[in-house]
Formats: C-alpha cells, sequence, structure tokens
C-alpha cells in the first residue's frame, strides 16, 4: 500500500542557499568530482526507485545536474518520508537520487577537514570508525583503566533526548563556517542545510503507522530553524560536526580521559562514581547551553562496568564481547520466519553482525542451525550461508 501526499509548510524562516548573487562564484568542482560522487551514492542506493530513475538516462541527468550547480539553479527536490519499526519506530526521510549525489558531492569535499579536527573516540559516519571500532575501543578504553578488570571502575552512559529533531541549524550552521571559507561550498552547504524537506514530501507506506512514532519525535512538528531529516548522509555528517563541540568538552575542558561516542550515545569511565556524576552535570549545563539539546534521563546509567556495558549492540563483560541479546532473538526469529526470498542477504547480514563479538560462536551456531533446517548450507567456519539451489526440473 502507497499512499502520496504533497504539502506545502509555512515557516518562518526562508531557506538559505544559493542565491543569483553567488550564482558568479565559480563553482569549486570538476564534472568528474560529480561523477565520482554518483558513484559512491549508487553503491547503498541502486535499486531505489529514484536510483532507476536517474540512471534510465544517467548521462543526460548528470551533466543537466552539473549545469544546474555550475551556474547556481540548483534547488532540493521533493522527499519521500516513511516509518521504519525496527528497532523502534521512527520517521525516515529520503533525499530524492540526484540531491544525494550533491551530499555526497559536497561531503568528498568538505569532510576530510572535519574529520580531522573530529577526537579519535567520535565514531559513525566516518570512514573506519563504525560499531565494531567503536566496541572494540570501548573495550580497550574498559581494560586499561580497570588494569584488565583487576581494579573496579564505573561507567556513564548518556543519550541525547530526541536529537536529531532538536538541532539548532544555526549553530550547525557557524560550526561549518568555522572551517568552511570557500563561498560557493559554503553556500551549498547551507542550501542543504537549511532546505525544508516538509515544503515537497510523498509518504510511502501505511499511514497509520505514524502513529507509533511520538509526535515530539516528528519533524513534521518543530520549528524550522530545529531538525535535521533522519535518512540522508548530509544529517549523519552534520551531526558529527555539531557534536564535536560536545567532544572537545569532554575531552578538554572536563578532563575526561576514558571517553567515547557513537552518534548521540556516549560513555565516560572513571574510577570514581562521584566524578562521574559531577561531570554529568556539567555536561547537561554545556548542552543546553551551547548546543540547545538536553540529556534523556530515562537513558541515563551509571553503575559499575563489572556488570557489563551495553554498547553499539554489544555487551562489554569481563574477558568476553557479546551480541546484546535483543539483537540476537531478532536475527533467531526472523531468519526462521522470513520469506526465501530475502533470507539470504538477510542471513550473512546476520552472520556478519554476530561475528563482531568475540564470543560468538555459540549464536552463530544456533543461527547456523535455524538455516540448516530450512534447507541451507552453512561453511565451516560458521559465518557465511549459501544461496538454497532449487532441485526442481
Amino acid at each position: 500500500m502507497m499512499a502520496t501526499r504533497t504539502t506545502t509548510t509555512r515557516t518562518t524562516s526562508s531557506a538559505r542557499g544559493q542565491s543569483a548573487d553567488s550564482s558568479a562564484v565559480r563553482a569549486g568542482f570538476s564534472f568528474r568530482d560529480l561523477v565520482e560522487a554518483y558513484f559512491d551514492c549508487r553503491r547503498t542506493k541502486r535499486n531505489s526507485r529514484s536510483a532507476l530513475a536517474f540512471e534510465a538516462n544517467l548521462e543526460r541527468n548528470l551533466v543537466g545536474l552539473f549545469d544546474e550547480l555550475q551556474v547556481g539553479t540548483y534547488k532540493p527536490g521533493r522527499s519521500i518520508c516513511f516509518v521504519v519499526t525496527r528497532p523502534k519506530p521512527r520517521e525516515v526521510w529520503a533525499a530524492d537520487f540526484r540531491d544525494r549525489i550533491v551530499h555526497h558531492l559536497l561531503y568528498n569535499r568538505i569532510s576530510p577537514r572535519f574529520h580531522a579536527a573530529f577526537i579519535a573516540d567520535s565514531c559513525a559516519c566516518i570512514p573506519g570508525r563504525g560499531t565494531l571500532y567503536a566496541a572494540e575501543r570501548l573495550e580497550a578504553k574498559i581494560r586499561s583503566i580497570t588494569e584488565n578488570w583487576s581494579k573496579p571502575a564505573y561507567y556513564l552512559k548518556l543519550d541525547l533526548a530526541n536529537f536529531f529533531v532538536s538541532i539548532d541549524k544555526d549553530v550547525l550552521r557557524h560550526q561549518l563556517a568555522a572551517r568552511m571559507r570557500e563561498p560557493w561550498w559554503m553556500a551549498l552547504a547551507e542550501l542543504i542545510l537549511f532546505h525544508d524537506p516538509r515544503s515537497d514530501f510523498e509518504f510511502r507506506g501505511r499511514p497509520e503507522l505514524m502513529a507509533l512514532v511520538p509526535t515530539h519525535k516528528w519533524l513534521m512538528n518543530q520549528p524550522a530553524h530545529l531538525g535535521l531529516p533522519i535518512g540522508n548522509l548530509s544529517s549523519q555528517f552534520f551531526a558529527n560536526v555539531y557534536l564535536n563541540a560536545l567532544d572537545q568538552f569532554a575531552k578538554h575542558k572536563i578532563g575526561a580521559k576514558h571517553y567515547i561516542r557513537y552518534v548521540d550515545d556516549f560513555i565516560l569511565l572513571h574510577e570514581s562514581a562521584q566524578w562521574l556524576n559531577q561531570a554529568k552535570a556539567q555536561i547537561e549545563v554545556f548542552l543546553q547551553e551551547r548546543l540547545h539539546v538536553r540529556i534523556n534521563p530515562k537513558k541515563t546509567i551509571l553503575q559499575p562496568v563489572s556488570r557489563g556495558v551495553d554498547f553499539v549492540g554489544q555487551v562489554i563483560k569481563p574477558w568476553s564481547r557479546t551480541t546484546r541479546r535483543r539483537s540476537y532473538r531478532q536475527a533467531i526469529e526472523r531468519c526462521a520466519h522470513m520469506g526465501e526470498e530475502t533470507l539470504f542477504e538477510a542471513a550473512n547480514s546476520y552472520f556478519g553482525l554476530l561475528g563482531q563479538a568475540t564470543n560468538s560462536h555459540h549464536d552463530r551456531a544456533r543461527l547456523a542451525n535455524v538455516l540448516r533446517r530450512r534447507g541451507h548450507t552453512i561453511n565451516h567456519a560458521i559465518n557465511k550461508t549459501f544461496r538454497r539451489v532449487s532441485h526442481d526440473s
């Protein structure tokens, strides 16, 4: 079932971007740069509807997009809004494929300078710093502060409330401008940042699913200067730029030696629970005054690390790192009941997820048994399944 809706939303501030005046500024990229951005974009979005439509006339569409960017007439197009229910209900705003190419063009140009300024403990949407990197780095920090689990220590886990819909675009714009001196690229960044996808979008899926998403988490309910659409590369990158201020504050102002962040989840380690409570109070003040976001009190955890630290889908305990039980049970349940047409890709994805944990042999064996009962073959290392071959004549 697909519902289509086009709407116009009134905003209190106009979108910023490349104006007629800024079109006179020479664009700082070549057609080859745009083609590279296209190839980066299609790695994960090639079979989407908008991607197939764009590739039906690929050369003409790329040349047209290049010309629009060069002369300053490019404007973002219609977005797709839908709801996902795993791991929890949330709305997703997906930009059109041609707009995603522009996001990659901007990201390829400006991300290296920002990544160079990020601390090594900032993870997500950074090359080589995914969930496995975050889990291994946190485990190394725990072993360091406890001297290989021989001494007690505490961890403070914090989560930002309604983070993406709370991001202040004006604050973020100043953060971007601090490291972007090229007028053309800054204008493009502002155009992407201040574009309001609610002004022109199509809703796909079952409309009743929106009722599962808490209304305070709807981008639709936020004022124009707040909120980034979940689902775009630009939003993920902008979120890291936004929270780099928190990283720098935690490391250099509070003096948190053992700190790590993955998107809006972050952890501090210390020998003293009292020190962590004091650090939490300072962080709360900083977040409210500087970034206009707040801590989610329902997801705040302070306890000894010996009880296990749940982070990025893995649980770190003395001498073991396992997959979160909820994720493990979901893998078993889904692979036992999903359709055969999607089982191969999903099962190997779950093998990859489970395999990130150091103590995963038992979990992978259980998953392998589920797949064997469905007629699939598993390799000797228990980390891969093969396509089921039909013997029907």
